[in-house]
């Protein structure tokens, strides 16, 4: 690992009932499931260790069979954040340990986005979470309630996540102006150890609930969160069939 990283680890938690597509962690990618390609890339990253956090022996018997450590966790965690949040407890980490949530359905995700939410927790101490946003650059995503928008102190804190536009633009037409800049928020998260056995005793916020975004409740009771702004946007995820199969276009482009 690099001399200026700092150390941590990557905790990918991988449920196997997704609702959109089932059985996600275990879909073949070029010959390797997913949940395993995702810890392979997030291997070659600066993190000193990656473990896979699931609530399934099917994906831990697939862990092992490739030499991944995994943990299986509880099934009725309602957030990866609990789940992640549970490993840290089972692994007695220290106060100050950071943590990389890397999602178990990115196995194309960018090794400096890891690094890079790691680093930029480690250099502000005052704030429990980082996480990571980028300029957005279509109006259509503007609106889209599927894109989480992210408003920041100018200390590069979060103020609030919402599905809505945020700012609002009183006066434009629909409220989005070309002259403001918009942040889509990445849902990459680096924590520290002490938030994470906090967060497991915290009250889901009225916030959380009706934006159906689990960071609100952090903000809500308290937590600081500091966003490193990257200027590209990383490749999606896997949600659909379609996401599925242009990730096995990718990785058979690589050879």
């Amino acid at each position: 690992m690099s001399a200026t990283l700092p150390e941590f680890s990557v905790v990918i938690p991988a449920r196997l009932g997704s609702t959109r597509l089932p059985r996600k962690p275990l879909a073949d990618i070029a010959g390797k499931p997913m949940v395993v390609r995702v810890a392979e890339q997030a291997s070659r990253s600066g993190a000193h260790s990656v473990i896979v956090a699931t609530d399934s022996t099917e994906i831990q018997a697939v862990c092992d069979a490739h030499r991944i450590e995994c943990l299986l966790t509880k099934a009725d965690h309602p957030t990866g954040t609990d789940r992640i949040a549970e490993i840290a407890q089972l692994l007695k980490l220290p106060p100050d340990a950071l943590i990389v949530n890397v999602q178990g359905d990115e196995p194309l995700i960018p090794l400096e986005l890891i690094n890079q939410v790691a680093s930029v927790l480690a250099t502000h101490p005052e704030c429990a979470i980082s996480t990571v946003a980028t300029p957005i650059g279509d109006a259509e995503e503007i609106t889209n309630p599927n894109v989480v928008k992210v408003v920041l102190s100018r200390h590069h804190e979060a103020m609030y996540f919402s599905r809505s536009i945020i700012p609002f633009a009183r006066d434009a037409a629909n409220g989005v102006s070309a002259s403001t800049q918009y942040l889509r928020h990445l849902g990459i998260y680096a924590y520290r150890a002490s938030f994470l056995e906090a967060y497991a005793r915290l009250e889901p916020a009225p916030l959380e609930r009706s934006e159906s975004l689990e960071q609100l409740r952090a903000l809500w009771h308290g937590f600081r969160i500091q966003v490193h702004i990257t200027p590209d946007l990383p490749p999606p995820g896997v949600d659909t069939e379609a996401d599925l199969e242009r990730v096995r276009l990718a990785f058979a482009s690589r050879g």
